[in-house]
């Protein structure tokens, strides 16, 4: 089945016909502003009805006059912005006329200091198979970019920082076109560092194309940060508070300037936080026995946060783009834990003890990018080249003691060092080139190098006397290599839009525990992955185009170096955590259909299949059954059906909304504990955003989820959501924002979990500090001046 997939997709990337559309002619525009002048330097899309990935560009010239080279008699839409005009976005079609096409571009409200073009943008809309996601109406009730994934309608985080889209693999997380190859607990640290109003868009990919590294059985979400895009200075300097059990304060800065070509901006945050995490568990040790766990944890951190970017348009139609970020975390977790083991048939309490560990974590990350692209012609055509390196270095320690109650015995103490590096080196090259008769070739080479390292040494102490701890003092190495070649098009057929790909990925991963036993593994292998994507107009309806979506892809996701490492963590005496070293990657298959109405997404079904799959699993200890061992194994398979329904008021007046739900069936089947494991689970998810303009200067919103029957692995959890309000206001010539904000007004944001697999029986309770209160202010400063818009080489570049 596989290799005939790999030959579909050979054949539709080779046999793809030239369909033809007629001579180009020229088709003529003129913009006007309301008293008759023309308008200088306004950047013009052309976006073609039937098939919105061939878009031409131009500019007008001094007398507002722009020209295409186009078919005639097509249907396009016109786009057409300039700073100081309101935005303009008509339905036109194509004609060799000598006078053209006339249009009015009212002008919008500009103030010396800080200029305002707005526009009525939908917070989701669908662009081929990928949806966007405009971030501003949360970026003004968000403290953080963590944050604003939280509210965004059809993404759901766990309490672990995993990002979930369609499927109940967690996503893959890029940033500026990057994938971050880190846990996800330090994406989650370096999110919630990330100020939420540097961010441009998000890009949600739920398959994506033969572009993309195949890695994202879940899908991707691409953070795209904000760059110098308005000619001049601007920027907002931002500080605020929320409070619950405990309080985070935040406090920075963000400046972004356009100016001759050359675009710059700069984010500097500073962030003190603090949140607890409450975790009730109850656990079979035998059919006579059970631990009863009350364990509570506090993570306060300091957080500081920079982030730069650079870009220059060189000559001869070539860009170079530079941007690195850098931040330093320093956290630290105290958690006490209270454990009680009792007889089930008499209720009699066997034990009592009190577990206290304390961890200090300093992590300091740096990333580096170097991007250069250059336009080939005005069809979209380009060549791209991008460059980066990241370092994260994780240094701290962690002390840890166990006082025993019942029956009375001396306590026992540790401590522990240990220090993590990952080096990660990525290269690669796309090219993307428009032939004629509508076919886009892409194609392109990556190769990416990462290495990681990790010591520990630790020591328990007894009477005052230190001694080594064998069992978890560890060393150990990680090497990987992953190269990549892809070959895609894409064609237009009448009514249909066809793009078949073809990735080819090569895997190199070694890995080297030396302390405390010497074990290796090595993986190599080389894998194919096709992509089939299917796009048709449908119907208009109320003036609105119908589309239909049909994609198919094969994936892979890889264990990752904390996955595979064999050192046993220590949670506490009774809990420890390790990887598998033996652990295989999974592979999934996913078909999808999916439809939207005038770019915006209204329904998906979909299926995914996936073999190997791994995931977190809990085994007792075949010694000492008070002990469970937390780690992970492949498993077997699992058939996933999914859709999904959204519906939306789009912005434009003072209200609108978006509502959408989504259903998860999940149906396992393979071994547990060499024992057949069958394991079905269906979960219900609904989100939704609003927001009213109460006034010109004064808005409020409201969004939330609800998750029916919800699944983490195998733990089935209770049902569980959250309600968040705000209410903002402008003030100072609408320079200045307040934002009065009430995250998880009702505190209902926590579940019960039950796990019963193999020989695990567990119940229990997880809660955090999710209902706060805060208050945030944003002032907005600028100096742009409205004669620059006549610059000729500002020209929007297709995404």
């Amino acid at each position: 089945m596989q290799h005939r997939s790999w030959l579909f997709a050979l054949l539709l990337i080779t046999c793809t016909s030239y369909t033809a559309f007629g001579q180009n002619s020229p088709f003529r525009i003129r913009l006007r502003e309301t008293g008759g002048q023309p308008v200088i330097g306004a950047n013009l899309q052309l976006i073609d009805a039937s098939d919105t990935t061939r878009r031409v560009y131009a500019v007008t010239d001094t007398a507002g006059r722009a020209q295409f080279m186009v078919p005639v008699a097509r249907n396009y839409q016109l786009r057409a912005t300039s700073v100081g005009y309101k935005p303009l976005l008509r339905n036109v079609v194509s004609a060799n006329t000598p006078e053209g096409l006339t249009f009015v571009m009212p002008s919008d409200n500009v103030m010396l200091q800080a200029v305002s073009v707005t526009a009525a943008k939908p917070l989701v809309r669908q662009e081929d198979d990928k949806t966007i996601v405009d971030p501003e109406p949360i970026a003004n009730t968000s403290t953080s970019a963590y944050e604003i994934m939280e509210k965004t309608p059809g993404l759901f985080l766990d309490p672990d920082g995993n990002v979930y889209l369609s499927s109940t693999t967690p996503a893959t997380i890029y940033i500026n076109g990057r994938e971050q190859k880190m846990s996800a607990a330090d994406i989650a640290t370096m999110l919630k560092s990330l100020p939420p109003n540097s961010i441009a868009r998000m890009e949600i990919l739920r398959t994506p194309s033969a572009r993309y590294d195949a890695s994202g059985s879940g899908g991707v979400v691409n953070i795209i940060l904000k760059k110098g895009v308005k000619i001049g200075m601007t920027g907002s300097a931002n500080a605020g508070f929320n409070q619950g059990r405990f309080g985070n304060q935040f406090a920075g800065v963000n400046i972004n300037n356009n100016n001759n070509g050359r675009t710059s901006y700069l984010n500097l945050n500073y962030t003190l936080r603090n949140n607890y995490e409450k975790v009730q568990s109850s656990r079979k040790f035998s059919a006579d026995s059970a631990l009863a766990q009350n364990a509570y944890t506090t993570y306060p951190a300091q957080i500081f946060y920079a982030g730069y970017g650079l870009g220059f348009e060189l000559p001869k139609k070539w860009e170079l783009n530079l941007d690195g970020r850098f931040s330093w975390n320093g956290a630290t977790s105290e958690s006490t834990n209270n454990n009680l083991i009792s007889r089930l048939s008499t209720g009699k309490l066997v034990s009592d003890n009190l577990n206290t560990v304390t961890n200090r974590n300093n992590v300091v990350s740096f990333s580096q990018g170097v991007a250069t692209k250059y336009r080939i012609d005005s069809a979209g055509s380009e060549l791209t080249t991008d460059m980066s390196y990241n370092f994260i270095g994780n240094r701290g320690g962690q002390e840890y003691n166990t006082q025993y109650r019942l029956p009375e015995r001396p306590a026992t103490m540790g401590e522990g060092s240990f220090d993590n590096q990952r080096h990660l080196f990525a290269a690669q090259v796309d090219l993307r080139y428009k032939l004629m008769k509508g076919l886009m070739l892409e194609t392109g080479a990556k190769t990416s190098i990462q290495n990681f390292t990790s010591n520990g040494d630790y020591v328990n102490i007894v009477g005052g006397v230190r001694k080594p701890d064998l069992a978890r003092t560890n060393a150990f190495d990680y090497r990987e290599n992953i190269n990549a070649a892809y070959l895609q098009a894409s064609q237009t057929f009448g009514a249909f839009v066809l793009k078949g790909g073809l990735r080819m990925e090569n895997t190199n991963m070694v890995g080297h525990q030396r302390i405390p036993a010497d074990t290796s593994f090595a993986i190599h292998r080389t894998d194919l992955f096709p992509y089939v994507f299917l796009s048709r107009r449908l119907m208009k309806i109320a003036g609105f185009d119908l589309r239909g979506y049909l994609v198919y892809r094969r994936s892979i996701t890889r264990p990752t170096y904390d996955y595979l490492n064999p050192f046993a963590r220590y949670v506490d005496q009774y809990l420890y955590e390790t990887g598998n070293p033996a652990l295989r990657p999974q592979f999934t298959e996913n078909y999808e259909v999916n439809i939207s109405v005038d770019e915006r997404p209204i329904f998906a079904v979909g299926r995914n299949y996936t073999r190997d799959i791994f995931t977190n699993v809990v085994y007792q200890d075949p010694v000492n059954r008070s002990i469970a061992v937390r780690t992970y194994d492949n498993l077997g398979v699992n058939r996933e059906t999914y859709f999904r329904l959204l519906g939306a008021i789009p912005p434009g007046k003072r209200y609108f909304f978006v509502v959408g739900t989504q259903y998860n069936y999940n149906d396992y089947a393979g071994l547990y504990e060499n024992r057949p494991l069958n394991f079905q689970r269906g979960s219900w998810s609904f989100f939704t955003f609003h927001s009213f303009k109460i006034d010109k200067r004064s808005t409020a919103t409201m969004n939330g989820f609800i998750r029916t029957k919800g699944q983490l692995q195998f733990y089935e959890l209770s049902n569980f959501g959250m309600l968040n309000l705000s209410v903002n206001r402008k003030f100072l010539q609408d320079k200045l924002l307040i934002t009065l904000t009430a995250n998880d007004l009702l505190f209902t944001n926590y579940y019960r979990f039950t796990l019963q697999q193999g020989t695990v029986a567990a119940t229990g309770l997880r809660r955090n500090d999710t209902r706060r209160f805060g208050l945030t202010l944003r002032y907005n400063f600028g100096i742009r001046k409205r004669e620059e818009r006549v610059n000729m080489f500002n020209i929007e570049t297709p995404q």
